[in-house]
Formats: C-alpha cells, sequence, structure tokens
C-alpha cells in the first residue's frame, strides 16, 4: 500500500496543505518546531485516528481553530484507491471511508497500516508500563479489529465497576450484580491477554535476529507480563481460577474503591542477554532494542499478514552512525513506502536521497524540490 496525497486543515501549525507523493520514498527537510514532524504525526493519525505524541487530541487544532481535518488517498495491496478522512472538533471524532461516515472507528481501522519511528519512543523503554501498553494497544489494533472493540468494553466494564465499588453507603452494595459485572470483566480479560500474547510471540520470531543484524551483537526478546500466565489462557479452568482471585481481593477493592486485578495493570519487558534493558541498558542499545522492535512489527506485516505497511522515520537517523543506518535500511523492503524526516540532509543515506521526493518545510509550510 502507499499513500498518494495527503490534505491537511487546521492541524498544530498548519493552516493548509495539499500534498502529493512518491510511492518509494518521500524526505522532509528543515529546522526543528517547522513542522515536519507534524505531517509524519498527520499520517498517523490519519491511520490510526490517534497521535502519537499526545493524548489530548485538542493540540492537534491549531491555536484560534474550531476544528481539523486530516484527509487522504492510498492505495492498498489490490491497487484500488480509497480515500480517507478524520475530522476531529469539540464534538468528538468523525472518520469516513470514500466519504462514507463510518458508526464505529473499528470499522474504519486496518485499512491504512503504518509503522512510526519517532526519538519518542525510547519511553516504550523507559517510561511507564502505561506507555508500553498504550503501543500494544494501538499496534494490536492495527492487525485486529475486534481487539479495540474488546478493549472497548473492557474500559467500559472497568469504569462501570470501579463506580460501583465507589459507592458511598455500601449497605445497599448487591454482591449478586457486582459478580455479574466481574464475570464480564474476568471474559474481556481472557480475550484481550490473548491476543496480546499472541502479539508478542510473533514479533519474538523477528525481533532477535534484527536486533543482531543492526548492532551485530546480543540477544533481544520480549516477554509479556500478566497476572494470567500464558499457559493459563487455554486451560478450560481459568474463568473459574480468576473468580476466585478476584473473590480474594474483593475486601481490598472495597477499601481502595478500584480494581487491583486486570489488563489494565499488565506490562511487558525486553531483555538484552537476559538483562532487562530498561536496567541495565545503555541508551544506544535501548534506542537499538526500540528500533528491533518495530523492525520486527514491519516483519510481522509482511510475512506473518501479507501487508506493506507505511514507514514514518521521524528524525531517527542522526543519532546512528553509518554502518547501523545501513543495517537498518536493509530491512526496508521495495514494496514499502517511506517518509522521513531530518534536519540535515547529509544523515540521509544517498540511495535513499536519489530515489526521493524531496520536500522543504518551513513554518508550516511545504516547497517540493524540482
Amino acid at each position: 500500500m502507499f499513500l498518494e496525497s495527503l490534505k491537511l486543515e487546521n492541524f498544530r501549525n498548519i493552516s493548509s496543505l495539499n500534498l502529493k507523493f512518491d510511492k518509494k520514498i518521500n524526505i522532509f527537510i528543515g529546522n526543528n518546531a517547522q513542522g515536519k514532524t507534524n505531517i509524519l504525526e498527520s499520517i498517523y493519525f490519519l491511520a490510526i485516528t490517534r497521535s502519537h505524541r499526545t493524548n489530548n487530541e485538542n493540540n492537534l487544532i491549531k491555536n484560534d481553530c474550531l476544528y481539523t481535518k486530516v484527509s487522504g488517498v492510498y492505495k492498498n495491496d489490490e491497487n484500488i484507491s480509497n480515500y480517507l478522512s478524520v475530522l476531529f472538533n469539540e464534538k468528538g471524532k468523525k472518520v469516513s471511508v470514500n466519504n462514507i461516515v463510518q458508526k464505529r472507528i473499528s470499522n474504519y481501522l486496518s485499512r491504512l497500516n503504518v509503522i512510526m519511528f519517532c526519538p519518542d519512543d525510547l519511553e516504550i523503554v523507559k517510561g511507564s508500563p502505561n506507555v508500553r501498553r498504550r503501543f500494544l494497544n494501538l499496534e494490536i489494533s492495527q492487525f485486529r479489529k475486534d481487539y479495540l472493540i474488546h478493549l472497548k468494553e473492557y474500559n467500559q466494564i472497568l469504569k462501570q465497576r470501579n463506580e460501583y465499588l465507589k459507592q458511598k453507603n455500601n449497605a445497599k452494595f448487591n454482591r449478586t450484580y457486582f459478580d455479574i459485572i466481574t464475570d464480564k470483566l474476568i471474559d474481556k480479560n481472557i480475550e484481550i491477554i490473548s491476543l496480546r500474547y499472541a502479539f508478542i510471540d510473533e514479533i519474538n520470531d523477528y525481533v532477535g535476529n534484527i536486533f543482531k543484524s543492526i548492532s551485530e551483537t546480543g540477544n533481544l526478546t520480549i516477554e509479556y507480563k500478566s497476572f494470567i500466565a500464558k499457559k493459563d489462557i487455554e486451560n478450560s479452568e481459568l474463568k473459574e481460577k480468576l473468580k476466585k482471585r478476584y473473590n480474594s481481593l474483593f475486601t481490598n477493592e472495597l477499601l481502595q474503591k478500584t480494581t487491583l486485578l486486570g489488563c489494565h495493570k499488565d506490562d511487558f519487558k525486553m531483555y538484552l542477554n537476559g538483562n532487562d534493558v530498561t536496567d541495565f541498558c545503555s541508551q544506544g542499545q535501548q534506542r537499538l532494542t526500540v528500533l528491533s522492535l518495530k523492525l520486527a512489527e514491519l516483519e510481522v506485516f509482511i510475512k506473518s499478514r501479507q501487508i506493506y505497511p507505511i514507514i514514518l522515520l521521524d528524525d531517527i537517523f542522526s543519532e546512528l552512525d553509518n554502518i547501523k543506518k545501513n543495517n537498518i535500511i536493509k530491512h526496508f523492503n521495495d514494496e514499502v513506502q517511506i517518509f522521513i524526516t531530518t534536519t540535515e540532509i547529509e544523515d540521509i543515506n544517498d540511495e535513499l536521497k536519489n530515489k526521493a521526493e524531496i520536500f522543504n518545510v518551513y513554518n508550516g509550510n511545504v516547497t517540493k524540490e524540482e
């Protein structure tokens, strides 16, 4: 697949923009804070309907404007053109496919697939478990439409359960009703955690060899950390075991007025030669770990799903030596469309530059080099 064109209205510092792209490589050059990253963010937003940079989507709307709209035409792997748009304002978000409004975002997702590489990705290693869960949720939703549905239902049930635990007058607490809510929460936990384990398994099929191919040393593995063990996912007695665990926490949950167990507290860890990358590795190794994680996702798309996602590279080459740059570039299939931002064109491999359309970005305006 590849993105043929992109149109922006009131997105970040960009008032209006209409661009057509090369189907292979597109490079955006400019100083910091001029809008390069905003363009890649808008492509990510068009595909995922979320930003990779902020949870407060009001930040996407240009100052003193009432809305932002991102739209684009892409060709899928069957070479069929499709029109996508995401409109966001104070009323919320409206997504359309070929000018038909989609009632559920899950019906919109999985059409335009992207993988973003950016400096902030280091937070996947160094940040809180919430950062890693958000990464899992965004990426798995590109592979499985039902994942987003399960997650939304889980969050609704979790909110309902927490609100019930916060009731001031516990004398009226209906334990039977509460247990029904808990049963529903258990079902959603099993569905979500099962999909997360499957995704991590697919990543592990590739991530070790990719790390070695870039750094030329080391064994990298990813491990999902959950209150449900991987070996128990298919156990017919799992649901009854989980009911007992929730029952054992009931008194503490009443006291703390919150749900203490669930996939909303899960995490995943990365290990290099058996050592936790967060605690025992240098920032350079941590950066290569995240790059390897994203490149493994690319392999899952291509080899396991027969999909060629769009690659977004936001200023990732400036801190890498030429050997590592070249080792990374080797992983990009010729069928993959690439978008690159940089402050210095010298940071980009000559082979990539010679194939690319080059755009200059200044103060939210973009001009194409002839």
